[in-house]
């Protein structure tokens, strides 16, 4: 059989049958049944928000890992090892720097304040404006961060199910009801029992890839041994041309850079993952739980990416076997759910899809449950003159949980603008409000009298330096459009863009700067920005108990 005859075969392959359309379905069913469980047990908005604060710190280690790692990195390390190179996984270095910043200067406040919303600690320190500011971004930042979760999800799916990206929508909806069904009936607790199922098949998934290409080579002969020639440069400093350059995409400080920012802001700024440690006894026990997820992430981070090398090393081996739609360097996000669908044994791959479907689920499940928390307790509770009964709240915590999913699942489609693959892709979206959120919670909780103007003030221009790199290429195409100035003026040159679900085609810029450098740039400008302007004058308020102090009180 000729190669194009072969290609023609394997487009004609039903990806998944009927044993593995059956698994997904229990799959999905068991999750709901364990949200039904839950409900009856719930008996206030503590029980419904973090557990009753008494639950087994390793499930909410492995929660957190699941809730932070998603569908995106599910998809996105593999897609980037094999499409663009390994130098991410440098990032890992920064994760005891991570694990002692958030373990023992933040936690230690966090878990003697007990708060159900992480925002209630700004008003304390900066005001009611500035904790209704860090509500208001954290909602912006996790209905951004599901939304596109949801669409990659989606996507993938129909690459295992051999459908047009036109059905994209209807595969979203489908995802999300199922988690926001689930979530809404059964709280934390269904969230994080489900999430540690999830990280299960998720962890599954990915080795049984591993073992059956292993298995077709007869051994490790897919492990790279050189800079495979797939692969984008990638050095260790961003030098290019014997200059620093800010354009590069990928470089081995820029990754280390943007990860340890980022996991030290969202885990000491963002409610998803301070509400997991709220559900913990104590503040040793909080420890725990962010070791686990550190070493259960580090651990699945590197086996995705040696997911990468096999699906490179298979697909270069069995090029016939690739669509026209799928290359091995411009499309390498795809070949994980590819694989998954068409080269799988039947059954397995229903397994695999279930471990797919939960990473998505695992992430909406977890941003639902805290949003909705955010909601009731900074908005309705905090300016709601009659107390509502505990009953009256759950059922309140549960219409809002169905209607933040079904917002989500319905702007799902709108991610598909966002240039890039799926790495860059979450760059320029959850890198943007992330660092800004975590510079209130440095402000309220390391800075002696702060001035609120001034941590306003950093917080806008931090923001709007993280919105503007990571739309730098979109930005630098608007001011052409509009004052005829070159690109070539910013360091950058037109290219040709395709849309994802309709195929149309449209122009815009590469980005001047990389999306790696938001979260560093953006953390300089909102600590320098604000702490200037808390050193020039205006009245401050009283500060919450030096970190010190907490830091050494009894747990």
């Amino acid at each position: 059989m000729s190669g194009e005859d072969a290609k023609q075969a394997a487009e004609q392959v039903i990806g998944l049958q009927w044993p593995d359309w059956v698994l997904i379905v229990l799959y999905a069913a068991s999750t709901i049944a364990l949200g039904l469980y839950f409900s009856r047990r719930q008996k206030s908005m503590q029980d419904y928000f973090t557990g009753g604060g008494n639950m087994n710190p390793m499930l909410i280690g492995v929660s957190l890992f699941a809730t932070l790692l998603s569908t995106i990195s599910y998809l996105s390390v593999p897609g980037e090892a094999a499409g663009k190179g390994p130098v991410n996984q440098i990032s890992l270095l920064g994760l005891p720097v991570v694990f002692f910043v958030v373990a023992y200067l933040m936690l230690p406040i966090y878990m003697r304040f007990r708060v159900t919303s992480a925002y209630e600690l700004l008003e304390e320190k900066l005001g009611l404006g500035l904790r209704l500011l860090g509500a208001t971004m954290f909602l912006a930042l996790r209905l951004v961060w599901m939304t596109l979760l949801v669409y990659l999800a989606a996507e993938a799916m129909t690459v295992m199910m051999g459908l047009d990206p036109k059905w994209i929508p209807v595969v979203a909806a489908v995802t999300g009801v199922v988690a926001v069904i689930y979530t809404s009936l059964g709280g934390l607790q269904a969230v994080v029992i489900t999430d540690f199922l999830q990280t299960v098949l998720l962890f599954g998934g990915a080795l049984l890839v591993v073992a059956t290409v292993t298995y077709d080579f007869g051994g490790f002969g897919w492990i790279p041994t050189g800079w495979h020639a797939n692969w984008d440069s990638q050095p260790l400093l961003p030098i290019e041309d014997g200059a620093v350059s800010f354009k590069l995409r990928v470089s081995g400080l820029g990754a280390l850079l943007s990860s340890t920012i980022w996991y030290i802001a969202t885990l000491g700024g963002d409610q998803t993952t301070v509400q997991r440690f709220m559900a913990t006894t104590d503040a040793k026990a909080a420890r725990r739980a962010l070791a686990t997820q550190l070493i259960v992430g580090s651990v699945v981070t590197v086996t995705l990416c040696a997911v990468g090398f096999s699906l490179l090393g298979y697909f270069e081996k069995n090029l016939d076997q690739l669509p026209d739609s799928i290359r091995l360097k411009d499309n390498a996000d795809k070949l994980f759910p590819r694989y998954i669908a068409y080269h799988l044994p039947v059954g397995v791959s229903g397994l695999v899809v279930a471990a797919m479907f939960a990473a998505a689920m695992s992430s909406i499940d977890s941003g639902v449950n805290s949003v909705t928390a955010v909601v009731l307790r900074d908005f309705i509770s905090r300016f709601r003159k009659t107390e509502m009964s505990e009953k009256a709240q759950l059922r309140l915590a549960r219409i809002l949980a169905v209607s933040i999913g079904g917002f989500v699942v319905l702007s799902s489609t709108l991610m598909r603008f966002i240039q890039g693959n799926i790495t860059e892709m979450t760059g320029k979206t959850v890198n943007l409000l992330t660092v800004p959120i975590f510079g209130l919670f440095f402000f309220a909780l390391f800075v002696r009298n702060p001035r609120p103007w001034a941590v306003w003030l950093g917080t806008i221009v931090g923001t709007a330096t993280a919105v503007m790199i990571a739309f730098s290429g979109p930005l630098t195409y608007l001011v052409f459009d509009q004052f005829g100035i070159n690109p070539e003026v910013f360091g950058t040159e037109f290219i040709e863009l395709k849309d994802k679900v309709t195929g149309e085609m449209r122009t815009s810029c590469n980005d001047p700067i990389s999306f790696q450098w938001i979260s560093p740039l953006a953390l300089a400008v909102t600590m320098i920005v604000g702490w200037v302007g808390c050193r020039i004058g205006g009245s401050g308020s009283q500060p919450l108990p030096p970190a010190d102090e907490i830091a050494s009180s009894p747990e």
